[in-house]
């Protein structure tokens, strides 16, 4: 499978970014692992898999999963081992956060497993928890407190939370369930989110915080419309994509043109308007 060399488009900016849901490929977010030359094997219900190949990291990109967790991604200090941490985008997660995830990811691989297996430590100044709710604070989130042994930071709009729990946690359980150190999520409710992301205790704090900057991005997100069935159902701002085209002519370029000479063309040559072409549309390239 070649790298995917296409960026994300449509025909619409969703602001803000979180209420901007999944888009239908997930090519951006595999290609900085494939540009590892890491291989992509299938299995017989057409997921895709990514190993490293010493078996140190491995992503699963399940499509046809047991449930909505849609990418999944682990990594190993022992590969007969149990995961040593171990991250999870569900199928609605905007794209762009799982591409910050892996593109942190694969530079943390080159860097060697010091990087790609830093374990978190409190009050550390470069792996300490709230050095990923930073961007959030930087960006106008706020801090709360939505139960006991959990520190949350939430959008302006109160349609995004970044979770951090505290205390001992069921390794088990934060590898298949949403009960994980990192608990990240959009909607109304963390019942029946948007879209929801978890990582487990150990997952590097450099990899958490690429997902937070990217999310806190004040930056709107291209979509297309006919894609996806809702957009947080009138709670984000859509903004039509304009097609590009010529430049509008200001008021001085229409006085310069008023002021030249036309040149003299031969009568066979006189240009005349067409009422059968129509101007071509932009086309998508999938």
């Amino acid at each position: 499978m070649p790298p995917h060399d296409d960026t994300l488009d449509g025909d619409a900016y969703v602001l803000p970014r979180h209420l901007a849901l999944a888009t239908l490929s997930g090519d951006p977010a595999l290609d900085p692992l494939l540009r590892l030359g890491w291989p992509p094997t299938y299995d017989d219900r057409g997921n895709l898999y990514l190993s490293a190949p010493d078996g140190s990291i491995r992503l699963g990109y399940l499509s046809e999963g047991p449930d909505d967790g849609l990418w999944r991604i682990t990594a190993y200090e022992d590969v007969f081992a149990a995961p040593t941490w171990g991250v999870c985008f569900n199928d609605r997660c905007p794209t762009e956060f799982v591409t910050a995830f892996t593109t942190a990811l694969a530079a943390a691989y080159e860097q060697g497993p010091d990087a790609y297996l830093a374990t978190p430590v409190h009050n550390s100044t470069d792996s300490d928890f709230f050095l990923a709710f930073v961007p959030l604070l930087q960006r106008g989130w706020q801090i709360d407190h939505p139960r006991w042994g959990v520190c949350a930071v939430e959008s302006p709009d109160g349609l995004a939370t970044v979770e951090y729990t505290t205390g001992a946690l069921d390794p088990e359980a934060e590898l298949t369930t949403q009960e994980a150190r990192w608990h990240l999520w959009a909607g109304p409710s963390p019942q029946h989110p948007l879209w929801y992301a978890t990582a487990s205790t150990d997952t590097p704090m450099a990899l958490v915080r690429a997902v937070t900057e990217s999310l806190s991005d004040p930056a709107p997100l291209p979509r297309w419309r006919q894609e996806t069935r809702t957009y947080a159902e009138g709670l984000a701002q859509l903004t039509p994509i304009l097609p590009t085209g010529p430049s509008i002519p200001t008021p001085l370029d229409v006085r310069r043109i008023a002021t030249r000479s036309p040149a003299a063309l031969p009568a066979t040559s006189v240009p005349r308007w067409s009422t059968t072409s129509t101007p071509a549309l932009p086309s998508r390239n999938r």
